[in-house]
């Protein structure tokens, strides 16, 4: 397996790691990227012209693979539409994970027409399109793009149970001085996440227990301020610390701006056992159930009764907490969703080597002007 992506890190344990070399500083982004160094520029604000500059350089860093059988690339952004040109050239199929953030913006008048018809070409070309809820299908992807039902494959994203799961951490509470019972924020700290939302709710129950916020952001001088007594911030932690915390937290609150298209930080409590209360609305109404957890009205004052009424009922926040449990661990383990990603893909390809064996080798693939410019 080789993964690709511009400005790489620490990249993919055991598969090829290859960087995207990009021809400017700035990072094609489907949103604003917290942790990202460097200067951003999200795709649907850019002209035809700038974006088949960074389709290029995506198209040179695929040119450098040899054999490959299936090519996934993720958002309805460039990557689609490489993968695409890419895929056509090599005589493979493709796929596009499609997460909401990436199409959303062509519903506020974002994406110029230039960009957004490759975008478009690039799923309905697509041997299968992977969302993460039927709420992305049908509410994000589907009113922009008509596709027929069976191209689409609805995969949750998944968790490590072993990593987040009811366990004690004693030298973490003792490191940051954390009482018996605490909430846990955690996110980037920008409005569309909604920390300010949670800050807010904290009044309603910070006599019975404090918020702890853990991720960064503009936002956060503000918020402390806010927050006064009632919370603390802890900015970045270590992944092993981020699930360590959730894991030991009684309760986990968010309040997005925007209605989530999925949100993998109600996977990670439910697999903690730590009970989640959030805003309705969304990909997260599939996630969160009556038996698993608290959805609320979108509003800060319901956010903090409802995690008020959690914290004053430790018999109910244990059933609730263990069904989350158990049903992260049947619906939402990382390997088993592994597993059934792969035997998809494998059935993709197999479906696509039968079409074009049955229509010949032809005349080899035809390329657009704007592809054959690349």
């Amino acid at each position: 397996m080789s993964f690709l992506h511009p400005h790489m890190n620490g990249g993919v344990e055991g598969a090829h790691n290859i960087d995207v070399a990009l021809h400017s500083a700035v990072l094609p982004v489907h949103e604003y990227l917290p942790r990202c160094p460097g200067p951003q520029r999200a795709v649907s604000e850019m002209t035809g012209i700038q974006a088949m500059r960074y389709i290029a350089d995506y198209v040179h860093a695929l040119a450098s693979l040899d054999a490959v059988d299936i090519v996934v690339a993720h958002h309805a952004n460039l990557a689609a539409v490489a993968a695409r040109i890419f895929a056509k050239i090599r005589r493979v199929p493709y796929v596009v994970f499609v997460h909401g953030t990436g199409i959303e913006p062509r519903s506020r008048g974002g994406y110029s027409d230039a960009v957004w018809d490759e975008v478009v070409g690039s799923l309905v070309g697509a041997a299968g399109i992977v969302v993460t809820t039927d709420y992305v299908r049908d509410a994000l992807v589907q009113p922009l793009v008509e596709l027929p039902p069976d191209r689409f494959l609805v995969l949750p994203c998944g968790v490590d149970v072993t990593e987040f799961q009811p366990a004690p951490w004693p030298a973490l509470r003792a490191r940051y001085g954390l009482p018996d019972d605490f909430v846990i924020c955690p996110g980037a700290l920008t409005p569309a996440k909604g920390p300010q939302n949670v800050v807010a709710a904290s009044v309603h129950y910070a006599d019975l227990a404090p918020t702890v916020f853990i991720g960064g952001g503009d936002l956060r001088p503000r918020l402390e301020a806010e927050l006064g007594d009632r919370g603390v911030f802890l900015g970045f932690v270590t992944d092993t610390e981020k699930a360590a915390l959730i894991n030991e937290a009684t309760v986990l609150a968010a309040a997005p701006v925007k209605r989530e298209h999925f949100g993998i930080i109600y996977i990670e409590a439910m697999a903690s056992g730590t009970v989640p209360v959030a805003y309705r609305g969304g990909g997260v109404d599939t996630i969160i159930t009556p038996e698993t957890g608290v959805l609320c009205d979108r509003d800060p004052a319901a956010l903090g009764r409802a995690v008020r009424k959690m914290l004053e009922a430790p018999e109910r926040r244990q059933r609730l907490a263990a069904a989350a449990r158990r049903r992260a661990v049947a619906e939402y383990e990382e390997a088993a969703l592994g597993r059934a990603f792969a035997g998809w893909l494998e059935t993709v390809r197999l479906g696509q080597d039968r079409f074009r064996r049955d229509a010949g080798a032809g005349t080899g693939p035809q390329l657009s002007t704007g592809e054959q410019r690349l």
